[in-house]
């Protein structure tokens, strides 16, 4: 049995739910044909998407209480939307639970949430795959898609505006790290006019 067959099964016990187990795997395979696409490694790729929510199915409550256990600096809006913190958990837990030690998939599976303003090849990948997996329902998603296969900083900037926009038009708060990570991908604008985002 391969190292990723053996994640894949470990996964799968570690996340009870089979949704969202298959949301894992899905994103695996999405983050895999993103890193083929561009010239990254697959397997980290890969390994980073099976990992991304290992604390995704926590309470608000248990996700404190984790952070706190871990020493994790909880910020404002992280007090206020305590489900991202499974994004920052879940780099520690594939650390504990699958020894899991590259820190840029830790970095990856730690900003797949809200972005960053610093964000790798694989942070951009892994953030892609999770936004736009096939099960994701919402009109543009086939188009980012395609946008991601070949232009990763065009898709993140187009995927990150879909999302504010969408964020403000139901009145949610934008995160910090996430305006910060759309300044980062501005530059991208013109690129990508022809993409509805809205």
């Amino acid at each position: 049995m391969n190292r990723y067959t053996e994640i894949a099964r470990e996964m799968r016990s570690a996340i009870s739910q089979r949704d969202r187990a298959d949301h894992c795997i899905r994103v695996a395979r999405c983050a895999e044909l993103l890193a083929m696409r561009h010239g990254l490694d697959a397997a980290r790729a890969r390994t980073a998407g099976m990992l991304h929510d290992l604390g995704r199915l926590w309470s608000a409550s248990r996700l404190l209480e984790e952070a706190a256990r871990r020493n994790y600096p909880v910020d404002d809006f992280e007090r206020r939307n305590p489900i991202v913190l499974h994004a920052p958990l879940g780099a520690m837990l594939a650390s504990e639970r699958f020894a899991v030690r590259d820190s840029e998939i830790a970095d990856a599976v730690a900003a797949h949430t809200l972005g960053a303003a610093q964000m790798s090849p694989l942070a951009r990948v892994l953030y892609l795959a999770d936004a736009l997996e096939p099960k994701r329902n919402f009109a543009e998603r086939g188009q980012l898609w395609e946008l991601a296969m070949q232009d990763l900083d065009a898709a993140m900037y187009a995927t990150l505006e879909r999302t504010v926009a969408y964020s403000r038009s139901r009145g949610y708060e934008i995160a910090p790290r996430t305006k910060a990570a759309l300044d980062t991908f501005s530059h991208m604008k013109g690129k990508v006019s022809t993409v509805s985002t809205h």
